[in-house]
């Protein structure tokens, strides 16, 4: 399949491709397991059915989509109604950065990185999120203060994600800096980097057209809920 048609509907690829170990569901709706992103994905992303997505959820529990429109059906509500960007790499080759003192996150840093997640909203996260690719973070005196990692996968494709650093350590590039790492990994291994920004976070979809990302589209992402 071609790389468009695998970013059209990535969420579905993704987990019922090579996330389909990480994934519950059928033929028609799927989603990340419990404890890890509560990502779904449709077979028909733009006319999702929710019927079927229904047994996989708690009601009231938060569950992420994309790529869809119009109104939810009985029984649903959307929580959240936003747009997001698209991106796909389009530069060269990121530099080594030797001077970059990033460890592998590993499931004894869960905690501390659901916290930063948590405090720094850069999307979907859950204690699990790691085991989705590859997450590196930067500590000092032992505590998380920047990380990125890699999630959604299908093709090629494989997208960075997790991008955040605490308030009390920005302005210092550690968060460009682990994801130029990931990019460069990604690179070598024949994989195209790919990701969301929400699109009224101007200064980080401003940072990732610097970097070497390109606008692939626009598209829907909601948060919604079984009532």
């Amino acid at each position: 399949m071609r790389m468009i048609q695998l970013l059209e509907n990535i969420a579905w690829n993704a987990l019922s491709g090579p996330h389909s170990k990480f994934a519950s569901g059928n033929l028609r709706a799927r989603r990340y397991a419990s404890g890890f992103s509560p990502i779904a994905g449709f077979v028909d992303a733009r006319h999702p059915d929710l019927d079927a997505l229904a047994p996989l959820c708690e009601p009231g529990e938060h569950v992420y989509c994309m790529d869809w429109t119009g109104a939810a059906p009985a029984g649903w509500n959307i929580d959240v109604d936003a747009t997001m960007y698209r991106m796909v790499w389009d530069g060269a080759m990121p530099g080594d950065d030797p001077a970059l003192d990033a460890v592998p996150l590993r499931p004894v840093h869960a905690v501390q990185a659901v916290e930063l997640a948590a405090l720094t909203r850069p999307g979907p996260f859950g204690p699990r999120t790691p085991e989705l690719g590859e997450y590196f973070g930067c500590f000092e005196d032992g505590r998380l203060v920047a990380m990125a990692g890699e999630r959604m996968q299908a093709g090629t494709l494989h997208e960075i994600s997790g991008v955040c650093t605490h308030p009390d350590f920005q302005g210092r590039g550690l968060a460009r800096r682990l994801m130029e790492a990931l990019i460069r990994r990604q690179l070598l291994r024949g994989e195209t980097p790919f990701l969301h920004v929400m699109k009224d976070n101007d200064s980080a979809h401003r940072l990732y057209l610097r970097m070497g990302f390109r606008d692939h589209c626009e598209a829907a992402v909601r948060v919604i809920s079984r009532r």
